[in-house]
């Protein structure tokens, strides 16, 4: 029987990575709302961030978006991180917001585009250079709204293109991971709209090329565990943007609308060996906090996930085995809901007290005074927001 002992030295490993975007002002399409205290520029995003890792010691680096927080040095923006005892980590290109991409940029028909979006992640990759980033993160908004109005096969073949010479220029030490969407904001087809297309294209490239599995990226009734099984089988699972959907692509907070989901996808990683120490896969939150606070935000939903891994630790994979080569199906599917059904927040209370780590991290933070003090201070100049 597996026991939280057993697992404990298991979870000081866990590392999720913070998108810098999670703290500034976001909203759905009719309003993004403001709050007192928001990030103006990157620096205090990545403070922000290093409140979360503060408290919970597992969000060690965090993941930045170009151009909302280009700085003009950033050795300044690495050496800021190192002080408030976090690291920058990936660089995510944006090729959705300006209007010569109104018809596709990596993959669109006009070549004039096309090199545009080209430009553009030649520049995050020497970013990544001053950031020490090993992963540029690719998702597209290309696509198109009605038949006849492009053509797709056309348009496979420009992205396999623009993205073969995009990875031509990544370092060794680097890696290209292209992530998917099944639809919006093109509604006719999208040009990377799942993990087979994504596999597709990365796999043309070479090893440094991977996936991006995003949870909320998928048709309702999607069984995102096989994906992430077979990803992980090929071995082109590169990374997740954790995030929850009730309807699409929400970006709610990890776990809100189907915890026993995270929990189903955390045991195909830990069966897959995505949580093995030396493990490639890489764990990235990709939320707005449209109306609730942002750092405490955050704070919720590393502990769901690490809480979800902790249960996906405690199945006994000796019984489940036999289990599952017996066709014994109630005992397999009990042995699994067994360990889902495990209550592990007391002991995952006393093993962050055991590391020097608040129990309840977020009460630690509301009792910290740090959100009154960003209050007080962040008085003037411009929140930082989709566009920032």
């Amino acid at each position: 029987m597996t026991t939280f002992a057993s697992i404990a030295p298991h979870l000081g490993r866990q590392a999720i990575e913070l998108p810098s975007w999670a703290f500034g002002n976001s909203g759905t399409r009719f309003r993004v709302f403001g709050t007192p205290g928001t990030p103006r520029d990157p620096f205090e995003k990545i403070a922000d961030a290093a409140q979360v890792h503060a408290h919970t010691g597992l969000a060690p680096t965090v993941a930045l978006h170009i151009p909302w927080d280009k700085v003009d040095d950033y050795a300044a923006l690495r050496a800021h991180a190192d002080e408030h005892g976090v690291a920058l980590g990936t660089i995510n290109s944006n090729t959705f917001q300006d209007e010569e991409y109104k018809f596709g940029s990596l993959a669109a028909s006009d070549p004039v585009a096309r090199q545009r979006a080209i430009d553009h992640h030649f520049e995050c990759i020497d970013i990544m250079h001053k950031t020490g980033s090993r992963d540029l993160k690719i998702w597209l908004a290309d696509g198109t709204n009605y038949p006849g109005q492009d053509d797709m096969r056309r348009r496979q073949d420009a992205l396999a293109e623009s993205l073969a010479t995009i990875y031509e220029r990544i370092g060794d030490d680097q890696r290209l991971v292209l992530e998917y969407k099944f639809f919006e904001p093109a509604f006719y087809h999208t040009d990377v709209p799942d993990w087979g297309t994504a596999y597709a294209q990365v796999a043309a490239l070479g090893d440094r090329a991977m996936v991006c599995l995003d949870t909320g990226h998928h048709a309702p009734g999607t069984n995102i565990e096989f994906i992430v099984m077979q990803l992980q089988r090929l071995g082109k699972l590169g990374s997740f943007d954790f995030n929850s959907r009730f309807y699409a692509d929400d970006d709610l907070i990890v776990g809100a609308a189907d915890p026993f989901q995270l929990f189903r996808i955390m045991v195909e990683v830990v069966r897959g060996g995505g949580y093995d120490e030396g493990s490639d896969v890489g764990f990235m939150l990709d939320q707005c906090h449209n109306i609730e606070e942002k750092i405490p935000g955050q704070i919720r939903s590393v502990l769901n996930v690490q809480e979800m891994t902790a249960r996906a630790l405690l199945i006994d994979r000796e019984a489940l085995d036999a289990a599952q080569r017996a066709n014994d199906v109630l005992t397999a599917n009990g042995i699994l809901m067994n360990a889902f059904y495990t209550d592990v927040r007391p002991d995952l209370a006393a093993w962050r007290e055991s590391r020097g780590l608040p129990a309840d991290p977020l009460t630690a933070y509301a009792t910290s005074g740090h959100h009154e003090r960003i209050v007080a201070e962040r008085v003037g100049g411009t929140q930082a927001g989709w566009n920032a």
